[in-house]
């Protein structure tokens, strides 16, 4: 199997059958991955801040490192592999408190926040998530079967499982899940 590796404020998308996409060290950080079960087109954003007003400068460089602008360049960048938002399963790991356990700062939950309402906002459902905590996860897509697994810090691979729509419920039965 072909890994990709996701950074930390980075989006990767693939349309290889035998690939998968994998962020590692995924803290108060949020990944959001987007399959289209009938297109088989997987991607994969890892982002550390809620909102690029903190620092447009560096949006501008790296849309990736927010999830306003890095969000809407995931679905920018597997639309333009051919995925219909539609069916697009959207699952959203990490937001933990791992770091901050006073809460001071408040990253993971603003982050998970920020995610939730720039979907919304986009009318883009999401199909499962996994976020809070307080130790980090390592996610990986499976860009064939849409499967997403997460390994919590010493733990053991579990997988994620989606609740979806009308669109991607037809799509996920067109690949045999």
């Amino acid at each position: 199997m072909k890994t990709t590796v996701v950074g930390i404020s980075d989006c990767q998308v693939s349309t290889d059958a035998a690939g998968e996409l994998v962020t590692y060290a995924l803290g108060s950080c949020i990944a959001v991955s987007a399959w289209d079960p009938s297109r088989r087109v997987a991607g994969l954003l890892h982002y550390m801040l809620p909102d690029s007003t903190l620092d447009s400068r560096r949006a501008e460089q790296n849309p990736c490192m927010f999830a306003d602008t890095g969000i809407k360049a995931l679905l920018d960048n597997v639309a333009r592999q051919g995925a219909d938002r539609r069916r697009l399963v959207i699952m959203l790991t990490g937001g933990a408190q791992v770091l901050d356990p006073q809460r001071v700062f408040d990253i993971g939950r603003r982050n998970h926040l920020a995610a939730r309402k720039l979907l919304w906002k986009l009318g883009v459902m999401i199909a499962a998530e996994e976020v809070g905590g307080t130790v980090s996860r390592t996610v990986r897509l499976d860009v064939d079967t849409g499967r997403l697994s997460i390994r919590e810090g010493g733990g053991t691979e579990k997988e994620l499982s989606p609740r979806v729509g009308k669109e991607a419920a037809n799509g996920l039965a067109r690949a045999g899940r």
